[in-house]
């Protein structure tokens, strides 16, 4: 018995031994079991057809997309031919090779396979060179020379006043003095945003953007991820975005740009994390110019992945070498504004901007408190090449957002922070059609608290968008703003601008009750007139010639 017994402890002794073994093992294996398959961006050396492209452009592009590259003086390029399908056909092909995403603006699709497979790719005689995610395997790239929908239709008319019941939200709204330009008519209307994020589950249903749906500012939208039109699922970080630009909830609620419209681009799987989502913001980037979006505003950044030999470092944070920052600066060439956020590693040991906040045209928005100083969760610059980042400021700690229930709610970070401004450039461009991109952009930077001396905490500091829209005013152009009385808001005087045809006419000023206040003949195509006689508040303009008759709205200080 004893003999037996001793056998026995024996046996389990192997057994456990043995057992240990196979568990060292089987964690040293874990990792390569796991991320057996790589991610790679694969670029073509060329695209099909390009002139019958170029020369076809309604076979690329939305009308309103061409509108939007004609009025900022941007011409039709390689970029914008569509990828070759062909070339595509054949990567799909090879067996054990997925692929992901693709890029017409990169020549470029995403895939996943064994690395093995990936580098047998570079055989095909269109394969420019391979790029794996995890950078290390970036050894032996081949490398060849590359050669080279939907129209917004909505109303002009303007309501005589807007003044808007904000709640809770008008801390984050009054902070960007976005009321006063809300109470000039410029409330997004005509303007296109896409929202880049992982699910906006509530949008279709819930109260606060039921003006949106009432109004068809839902333009429509995709699910990347799943490859269908389910956006109104998923995770709910869409929807608390979304809310802060378009809910409307009087009393509680209401976003910075209430009258735009939107489209909704689910790019973000929230159960993983891996380099892919980059390329499907990329791809979301591309749809929405195509169907002429204005601005893209999206809360979502990278640094690090499940695998942790794709994480980016600092020193990738430099404007170039992700393939998401690369998109974001081909978006912005194209004409359309990029706003993101930071991010929220502020607190950290690596408290930097993550990507594509490190673009160097992109508007990387840091977050405040109510009280204006920085977040300490918000992310800082510089970018590893030196620039400064963020860009600018708005409120992000205990921001009132709405949920997918509908129920106003405090939440923080620089995903807030970061749509707030996207909305009120909307506001701004509404105001000023006829200006570029970079020009919205450059209003906005001068008109912040820091513009003359950022730093990159800060960054240039918190816009005010009532100077930049009267800065766009006063700023000469090329193409002068005729029959808008300036400054607004003003102190003692306004000046109005008339076009070289103009003979005289009548400048009408009314009290907020419809009585007439002041009444002035115009004989010159500059005109000036004191307002020293009138108390301060608000008053209506009404310009009328012959030929004219336009109506404004100014604020006497």
């Amino acid at each position: 018995m004893i003999n037996s017994f001793r056998r026995l402890i024996t046996f389990f002794s192997a057994y456990i031994g043995t057992m240990k073994k196979l568990v060292l093992l089987f964690l040293l294996l874990f990792p390569l079991l796991t991320f057996s398959q790589e991610e790679a961006w694969v670029y073509f050396n060329a695209k099909a057809n390009e002139q019958y492209f170029i020369d076809n452009p309604l076979m690329m592009l939305s009308q309103r997309a061409l509108d939007r590259r004609n009025t900022q003086n941007i011409a039709l390029d390689f970029k914008d031919v569509p990828i070759n399908q062909n070339f595509i056909n054949t990567v799909s092909a090879v067996s054990g090779i997925k692929v992901m995403a693709k890029s017409k603006w990169l020549n470029a699709i995403h895939v996943r396979g064994t690395q093995s497979l990936i580098n047998s790719l570079k055989n095909f005689g269109f394969v420019a060179k391979v790029d794996f995610a995890d950078k290390t395997l970036n050894t032996t790239n081949k490398i060849v020379a590359t050669s080279k929908a939907v129209e917004l239709q909505k109303s002009d008319l303007k309501k005589e006043k807007t003044v808007y019941a904000y709640g809770g939200s008008a801390v984050q709204v009054e902070m960007l003095n976005g009321q006063l330009l809300h109470q000039q008519n410029y409330t997004g209307s005509r303007k296109i945003i896409a929202v880049l994020d992982s699910g906006f589950p509530g949008v279709d249903k819930v109260l606060p953007f039921k003006r949106l749906r009432d109004n068809n500012q839902i333009l429509g939208g995709y699910n990347f991820v799943k490859r269908n039109d389910d956006i109104f699922s998923q995770d709910s970080h869409g929807t608390f975005v979304l809310s802060t630009m378009g809910a409307y909830v009087e009393n509680v609620l209401i976003g910075t740009a209430p009258d735009a419209s939107y489209y909704l681009f689910v790019t973000e799987d929230v159960a993983s994390e891996n380099p892919v989502e980059e390329s499907l913001w990329v791809e979301a980037a591309e749809k929405a110019d195509s169907l002429g979006v204005d601005i893209i505003s999206s809360s979502l950044g990278y640094t690090e992945f499940d695998n942790p030999a794709y994480n980016h470092n600092y020193s990738d944070r430099n404007g170039t070498s992700t393939f998401i920052s690369k998109g974001a600066e081909i978006a912005y060439s194209r004409g359309m504004l990029v706003v993101v956020s930071s991010g929220n590693d502020g607190g950290t040991k690596s408290p930097y901007m993550g990507v594509p906040a490190d673009a160097p045209s992109v508007i990387t928005v840091g977050a405040v408190r109510a009280d204006k100083t920085i977040a300490s969760f918000s992310s800082i610059g510089p970018s590893f090449d030196g620039r400064i980042k963020p860009d600018v400021m708005a409120q992000g700690e205990k921001t009132v957002v709405s949920d997918e229930n509908g129920s106003s709610i405090f939440l923080s970070g620089t995903s807030f922070s970061a749509p707030i401004i996207s909305g009120m450039l909307a506001c701004l461009w509404q105001a000023y059609p006829d200006k570029t991109n970079q020009e919205i952009k450059e209003l906005m930077l001068q008109s912040a608290t820091k513009y003359t001396a950022p730093d990159n905490q800060y960054g240039y500091g918190i816009p005010d968008f009532i100077l930049a829209l009267n800065k766009g005013v006063a700023l000469k152009s090329d193409k002068t703003v005729y029959y808008i009385a300036y400054p607004n808001p003003t102190s003692d005087f306004v000046a109005v601008d008339f076009p070289p045809s103009f003979n005289s006419g009548t400048v009408l000023f009314y009290s907020v009750l419809g009585q007439k206040v002041l009444e002035k003949k115009v004989d010159e195509i500059h005109a000036k007139f004191s307002l020293e006689s009138l108390n301060r508040g608000i008053y209506f303009y009404k310009i009328e010639s012959e030929s004219v008759s336009k109506s404004g709205k100014i604020i006497k200080k």
